[in-house]
């Protein structure tokens, strides 16, 4: 097999670069294995070779390559798993990975649960275009193993839920059987929980480094510092990918409606088209916590995300409308410029 079948490439990824790049283009398919800072690597039929991407290239990506090793084109991506750039005023969205066909959302099992952070980014898993999975990592180490899986299955509603130990090898056949041939995987969890050693145990080798965790509160280093594609040897692939410690939405409303479905069926059930959800008559949302039937927690989590994708539109409006404002002035500056300009010259005669 050579190095490109080993990414996953297929006649079906073959046929939309003779679709995109059709003959006489000199140009030959490649996928990024790894970009970082502007630094590319790529996997072609030649081996893995460094070519020149700049910034807008992302890992997992379909590219043409010149035999130089420059970009010609980029395939259409399938799927893009995306976050909000943190601390970034201007609301611009951080690419972290394309063409993914499975998302595993990481859980490690040797520290609490935390819900609000397996929701959040279930979310974005399904708004990204892939089929998302929960992967509990270090079983050996779990002392409430049968209780947090319980909750976890519980909280994935209907997400397929994988249980691992890369230290005893367990439930690595199954994960392996359901990621199948060709088939691309990524690792998305926090920092120590266990998505190289994960990797290490699903090709057989040390291939990822690892690191240790806190014993305190289970968090560990940042061993991974960028994504990176890691082949499994039938052509399918890992992404792993460096711990985030948070994960903010970027126009993830299908992936909240996904999450939270049961949700937002209470709102027809509410008697009035436009109720708020808050305290106020015949509100089913309401009703439905009073009674046990929705988890508090819950309802501000989906609240809580609601509020962030509002506010996120909010700033992308004012952005669109004072870079329109922008144009507007730019042309109105330039016809008046052109017009002086005409004027001069009629003087001159």
């Amino acid at each position: 097999m050579n190095t490109l079948d080993q990414y996953g490439f297929t006649d079906r990824i073959g046929g939309l670069f003779s679709f995109h790049f059709p003959a006489p283009t000199v140009a030959e398919p490649a996928r990024i294995v790894r970009a970082d800072r502007g630094r590319v690597l790529a996997a072609s039929r030649r081996g893995i070779v460094h070519i020149d991407g700049g910034t807008s290239l992302v890992t997992g990506d379909w590219v043409a390559i010149k035999p130089a090793g420059s970009v010609l084109g980029c395939l259409p991506r399938s799927s893009l798993l995306q976050r909000k750039r943190a601390y970034d005023p201007l609301s611009e969205a951080q690419v972290l990975g394309a063409n993914i066909d499975l998302l595993g959302v990481v859980v490690p099992l040797d520290r609490p649960l935390s819900a609000n952070r397996l929701e959040r980014t279930l979310v974005a898993a399904w708004d990204s275009g892939a089929v998302p999975l929960v992967i509990l990592t270090k079983a050996d180490l779990s002392t409430r193993f049968d209780d947090v899986v319980a909750e976890t299955v519980q909280r994935a509603r209907g997400v397929e839920v994988y249980t691992t130990s890369a230290e005893d090898l367990d439930g690595l056949e199954n994960l392996r059987g359901r990621i199948g041939a060709a088939q691309t995987l990524a690792l998305l969890g926090p920092s120590g929980a266990g998505k190289s050693s994960l990797i290490n145990a699903l090709v057989g080798d040390r291939r990822q480094h690892t690191g240790t965790v806190r014993a305190g509160d289970g968090k560990g280093k940042h061993t991974t510092t960028a994504r990176e594609l890691v082949p499994l040897g039938d052509g399918s692939v890992v992404m792993d990918t460096p711990g985030l410690r948070g994960f903010a939405l970027w126009d993830a409303e299908t992936g909240l409606s996904e999450v939270f479905g049961d949700i937002e069926d209470l709102f027809d059930e509410c008697r009035f088209r436009d109720c708020a959800h808050d305290p106020e008559p015949g509100c089913a949302v309401q009703a439905a916590v009073e009674l046990g039937r929705l988890e508090e927690r819950r309802w501000l989590s989906y609240r809580k995300m609601e509020r962030e994708l509002a506010s996120l539109h909010r700033r992308q409006e004012v952005a669109e409308q004072r870079h329109h404002t922008r144009s507007f002035q730019r042309v109105a500056r330039d016809a008046v410029l052109a017009k002086d300009h005409r004027n001069r010259l009629g003087k001159g005669r």
